[in-house]
């Protein structure tokens, strides 16, 4: 998966198309990401004692990676993840644009 938690990511397909948002969680089994503010769904919960109050509660639901690009920090544009060994051997992701090192 080249995309990770914590990564700024644009939602480029589906309703929440063209939002920006924050990576809070991978989920590379099914090849989901959990992204702040996009694909809100509202679910409906009974109260448990004083722990958690009864109501209609807004979550975030998984995105499939194909909906999301990852925003290059140096170039701040939507880009493309490519692979690189650097020159002391360890393997990092770079920008398909600007060729900079996104690690």
């Amino acid at each position: 998966m080249k995309i990770r938690k914590n990564d700024t990511v644009l939602v480029i397909a589906g309703k929440d198309r063209g939002k920006k948002g924050k990576v809070r969680k991978a989920l590379p089994r099914n090849d989901k990401l959990i992204v702040e503010g996009v694909n809100m769904i509202k679910r409906h919960s009974r109260a448990r004692g004083a722990a958690r109050q009864a109501g209609i509660i807004e979550l975030e639901a998984p995105l499939d990676i194909s909906n999301v690009m990852l925003i290059c920090n140096k170039c701040n544009k939507p880009a493309r993840v490519g692979s690189h060994f650097l020159g002391d051997g360890r393997k990092a992701r770079i920008c398909r644009s600007c060729h900079e090192v996104i690690d």
